[in-house]
């Protein structure tokens, strides 16, 4: 866990989220799946003007009215509590009743007209004997509001058939023009400017848009639990506002870096300046975007000015980057370390190592015979597996533990940041795409141990943010070291069984096959951690 004394912004106590529940009324269209939404009222206090969905915050009525709701096997008091307030605010708001009768019938217009939406809801439906259909009310997904809002929602979002024979009215006080539109109608009209939806019901719209009907959507519901919870967190891009979700690029940045929601992060790519991400962790990334590198590659300064610095990966020789590194720790470098030997990481060094007075000395692992001319590198010394590199001033201490990850490049190592849960990843783990593995320097079982290792050591110290060479910060450690191997895992058995219906194929034939997911394009860079996976696979005899 990062200490607190090492965030860059005041911590603060985010708005407590008020329990609340919204319903996504469905019905099956010839055109395809279509939602009922209406438009807030311009001087509602949240999302005024938009469309949503119907909904409310939760009453205390709302969990005394269990004795005439129908509930499901496998739906606890919480989730019939948020299915009766959804079918209470259809009513109130579109005068949608989601009941029946005691004998299973239909509700009759004339019950539906009975009953007043202003007048306590639940007292009026047990009065008539009415029973809330609380048994067909399923939950889609769980949002909370992001932390950056002063009033925030905990949002079970529903869904349910629309009853037949009904027709929605707005009440006109909070909600306007209900219409049934197509998640992706809905979506196009609003990047058109003509339909005003906030980032939820833009995220829930772009899952919903892939069900083709309102069985699909409830078979996939049928598990009780949603399909996606998210919390998400805000940043600028380009000086807008920017939301993401927990499996966005952005995300784990924004949780390092305003862990309380401050909306204060710029997420545009920097190379002409250090992006502070802690008070003794800054990112300098090289002027070096590409397809190989993304925007860039990324350099860490580890410390601060009374322990002096470690500067990860230097990147690229280029004498502009390099003063820029010096320029951001004072000149007071105290060692430079370099995560594998590779182009874009090592060349730097010993152009920096020139600029600082002290001469600190590179460390690292030297290149193996199998690395490729451009990536040969000998550091001043050799780190060992388990090594501390330590800064310490001012009653501060940084540590940095070596761990040995070869698999991307024989001589690839990472670092934890000790006493912050962090993991300097190199190559070994990239944000936004999977690194190659490009034989004979690199090797697929290496690869897949190491990941292991950086597992095993997120347990050891608590890791919770990963820092890799190439893209934004990544949260959730460990969920994604295991998501990468899985993923390396389902690649390989594409591998195989490529391998198996062209069994005297070659890595052309193969590729088409096992990346088929992938644009041509990539296919020759594929190829590297193609042969990768053939090695590995032939090695172990896999391929049968």
């Amino acid at each position: 866990m990062v200490r607190a004394s090492q965030l860059l912004h005041p911590q603060r106590e985010p708005a407590v989220p008020r329990p609340a529940a919204t319903v996504l009324l469905l019905r099956d269209a010839p055109g395809g799946l279509e939602v009922l939404m209406t438009r807030r009222s311009a001087t509602a206090s949240f999302a005024p003007g938009a469309y949503v969905f119907p909904g409310g915050g939760i009453d205390a009525a709302d969990a005394q009215a269990h004795d005439i709701a129908a509930r499901r096997p496998g739906q606890d008091d919480l989730r019939l509590t948020q299915a009766i307030a959804a079918i209470r605010e259809s009513f109130e708001e579109l005068g949608v009743l989601l009941a029946r009768q005691r004998d299973g019938s239909p509700v009759a217009a004339a019950d539906i007209a009975a009953l007043d939406r202003d007048a306590p809801f639940a007292a009026q439906c047990r009065d008539r004997g009415l029973v809330l259909a609380a048994d067909r009310v399923f939950v889609l997904a769980h949002w909370i509001t992001d932390r950056d809002l002063p009033r925030r929602f905990d949002v079970p979002f529903l869904v349910a058939r629309m009853p037949e024979g009904q027709s929605p009215v707005a009440d006109e006080a909070e909600q306007f023009e209900p219409v049934w539109v197509r998640p992706a109608d809905a979506l196009a009209r609003h990047k058109a400017g003509q339909f005003f939806i906030i980032f939820p019901t833009i995220r829930t719209l772009e899952r919903l848009e892939k069900f083709a009907t309102i069985d699909a959507v409830l078979a996939a519901c049928a598990s009780e639990q949603p399909l996606w919870t998210s919390c998400p967190r805000a940043g600028f891009v380009q000086g807008a506002e920017a939301r993401y979700m927990e499996h966005e690029m952005a995300f784990g940045e924004l949780a390092l870096v305003c862990p309380d929601g401050q909306l204060l992060h710029h997420l545009d790519w920097r190379t002409d300046q250090p992006v502070p991400l802690l008070k003794n962790v800054v990112r300098m990334t090289a002027p070096n975007p590409g397809v190989m590198t993304g925007p860039g590659t990324n350099g860490y300064i580890v410390g601060d000015p009374d322990t002096g610095y470690v500067v990860i990966d230097p990147g690229p020789e280029d004498p502009e980057h390099q003063e820029r590194i010096w320029r951001a720790t004072g000149g007071d470098v105290r060692m430079i370390v370099c995560t594998h030997s590779h182009a874009d990481h090592s060349p730097g060094a010993r152009p920096l190592q020139a600029l600082c007075r002290t001469r600190p000395p590179i460390l690292g692992l030297p290149s193996a015979p199998t690395a490729r001319p451009a990536s040969e590198f000998t550091p001043d010394r050799a780190l060992a597996d388990g090594e501390l590199l330590t800064l310490s001033g001012g009653g501060r201490t940084h540590t940095l533990e070596v761990v040995h990850t070869p698999g991307h490049a024989a001589n690839h190592l990472c670092l934890v940041l000790r006493e912050d849960g962090l993991l300097f990843s190199g190559d070994h783990i990239l944000n936004g795409s999977t690194t190659v593995v490009d034989p004979p320097d690199g090797d697929m079982t290496a690869y897949l141990d190491s990941l292991d290792r950086l597992s095993a050591a997120c347990d050891t110290h608590g890791i919770d943010f990963i820092l890799p060479a190439h893209g934004h910060v990544l949260g959730f450690a460990k969920q994604a070291i295991a998501l990468l191997k899985a993923h390396r895992l389902q690649r390989e058995a594409r591998v195989v069984a490529a391998m198996r219906a062209r069994p005297a194929g070659t890595l052309e034939d193969w590729v088409e096959l096992a990346y088929a997911d992938v644009p041509p394009r990539m296919w020759p860079v594929a190829k590297r951690s193609l042969l990768a996976h053939v090695q590995r696979i032939e090695a172990l005899q896999l391929a049968g």
